[in-house]
């Protein structure tokens, strides 16, 4: 190997991928039908998007080579890019046959399977094509994990084999094999953060069937946008559990203002010396018992450390801050309320305030989905 292309090689590593594409044109100018350096070149413009060129380039190499795994795995990775699962499909089958003890075909094979069948198994019209389509759609994802596990097997320390057996079993349905996958893949890469967001899925999922749950699928979402700052979907993740534990507390508002609008009826209807005592207590109770206690349970359910990270993230969010505004306004209508028991027309803006939050809430729901990243 030349000096031009071991720099080329290091360049690459270090993510410097215009300066080694430059000196593996470079060491390609001297010897053009050097496989390895045309399928270095080809990595560079792949990660550097162009995808065309890198396609001509891999091409090329595999003109020169056609036995080569490199280039066929380079292949298939620039066809998934250009979304021609078809040919990646057969691309990395090639790959299988030529080596098929090595980890990285089977790995790269289950890619393919995975990304033509799970992510358009989603939606919502049942016709009896769309059913079929489904059915084979399902059936490559199922090819897909075994193409995982048959990668994990034959490379058991390598984490993205194991986190594509947790991608593909999750697809599947197979909540329970994905969350032993993912954290298999933790375990060999803490810093994983596409095993980190996955998990936290899960997690998510089952927030109110599991305890701790919900508190765990924060912390995943927090350390995955963590280690990736361009991860936008852990962030609108922690946007739209921030909404949801803002946004619930509508019901214990509710509470508050039933007790509350009970209580200065009571009070408007003639009660005095002791029975007004005991009124006041009573929804003072009410308010202090369901605010408290709902306070309570979001500090045990948000610990310390994830407090600071959701407080961020739901300055920068517009439904959330909506809904925050709405619930403040249940909040002090009905401290007023019992303070000012003698105006009617003031305890009479509960339910208007009510329905205005509950309207809020529909359209912050349907604001977190318009903000929510492609997949």
């Amino acid at each position: 190997m030349s000096r031009a292309l071991q720099q080329a090689d290091a360049f690459f590593d270090l993510g410097r991928y215009e300066q080694a594409a430059a000196l593996a044109a470079q060491h390609l100018a001297g010897d053009p039908d050097d496989a390895t350096a045309l399928v270095l070149l080809a990595r560079c413009r792949h990660r550097l998007g162009d995808e065309q060129q890198a396609l001509t380039t891999v091409e090329q190499a595999l003109h020169v080579e056609p036995e080569s795994v490199s280039a066929w795995l380079m292949h298939t990775h620039v066809l998934l890019a250009l979304k021609e699962y078809k040919q990646a499909e057969g691309s990395a089958r090639r790959a299988v046959e030529l080596a098929p003890q090595h980890w990285g075909s089977h790995y790269t094979l289950g890619i393919v399977l995975d990304r033509a069948g799970a992510p358009q198994y989603r939606g919502t019209h049942y016709t009896l094509r769309s059913v079929l389509d489904r059915a084979v759609r399902m059936k490559r994802t199922r090819a897909a994990h075994e193409s995982a596990r048959t990668a994990a097997a034959l490379a058991p320390e390598e984490s993205d084999a194991h986190f594509l057996v947790g991608l593909t079993a999750h697809h599947t349905g197979n909540h329970r094999v994905a969350q032993q996958a993912y954290e298999t893949a933790l375990r060999l890469d803490p810093d994983s953060s596409n095993a980190h967001h996955n998990l936290a899925l899960l997690h998510l999922r089952r927030g109110w069937l599991s305890p701790g749950s919900w508190t765990r699928a924060a912390e995943g979402f927090v350390q995955a946008a963590a280690l990736d700052l361009n991860d936008r979907q852990a962030r609108h993740n922690l946007e739209t559990m921030a909404w949801g534990a803002v946004s619930g507390s509508r019901w214990v508002a509710l509470a508050g203002i039933v007790a509350v609008a009970s209580g200065s009826a009571h009070l408007r209807a003639g009660a005095a010396g002791t029975d007004t005592l005991v009124t006041y207590l009573v929804c003072a109770a009410v308010l202090v018992g369901s605010w408290g206690g709902w306070l309570l349970w979001q500090t045990r359910r948000v610990p310390p450390h994830l407090r600071r990270p959701l407080l961020l993230v739901s300055r920068g969010c517009r439904p959330v801050l909506g809904m925050a505004f709405a619930i403040a306004l249940l909040i002090v209508h009905p401290v007023m309320a019992l303070v000012l028991w003698r105006s009617a027309l003031f305890s009479a803006l509960a339910i208007p305030l009510f329905f205005f939050a509950l309207v809020m809430s529909v359209a912050g729901h349907t604001a977190l989905q318009q903000r929510a990243p492609k997949q």
